[in-house]
């Protein structure tokens, strides 16, 4: 399974509830009528977005956004979604949230380990990164250590697409597989909260 998600952030003068209603209604329209291949999608508000630059001047702090999760079979189901998107019977809420969208970027991930139903209920990402070249021992042992069984997903980021880490762990609560003392060499952990945004 793959996930494209989708990191963003409104306009300056949009109000937060008017983009959240469109983002909404957006992910309404998928589930009502979903594109092949399209299993589930969803957005989160979170905490900071470190891989999507601030607006504001060079030392500013991290601002939060938003990330969408949209689960696919496979990579055709991303070209399906692609054309979707903006095709008929999605265009209308495709463009209400366009029209105050602010800054964006994206990637995509393979699910490695773990429940993809996991998404929706977990609390907590864990960005995994690794330095090149820096061992990788057993990532369903180390990243997934101290989890509850399906409450918790691992994902890898595919084809160097997009600049968030290569791992991305969620999870309701941060386990001990990812402190500190744990992490090989090389290796660092970044936890950032999220909350779903309710169904529209």
């Amino acid at each position: 399974m793959l996930a494209y998600l989708f990191w963003h952030r409104p306009q300056t003068d949009s109000p937060a509830e008017e983009y959240e209603d469109a983002l909404k209604g957006f992910h309404s329209s998928l589930a009502h009528q979903r594109p092949v291949g399209l299993r589930d999608s969803c957005s989160f508000r979170v905490s900071e977005l470190p891989w999507l630059p601030a607006a504001g001047p060079e030392g500013s702090a991290p601002l939060g956004g938003y990330e969408d999760w949209y689960l696919l079979d496979d990579y055709a189901s991303l070209g399906i979604l692609n054309e979707a998107a903006v095709g008929r019977g999605h265009r209308t809420a495709h463009d209400h949230a366009a029209r105050r969208f602010g800054a964006g970027t994206a990637g995509l991930f393979a699910l490695e380990e773990g429940e993809a139903a996991a998404l929706r209920p977990s609390s907590v990402a864990v960005w995994v990164a690794r330095e090149p070249g820096s061992a990788e021992p057993a990532l369903g042992e180390l990243l997934g250590d101290g989890t509850s069984a399906g409450a918790s997903c691992l994902w890898r980021r595919q084809l160097v697409l997009g600049p968030a880490p290569e791992f991305c762990l969620l999870a309701q609560e941060v386990p001990a597989g990812v402190s500190e003392s744990r992490l090989p060499s090389g290796w660092s952990a970044r936890t950032l909260a999220r909350e779903a945004l309710p169904e529209g």
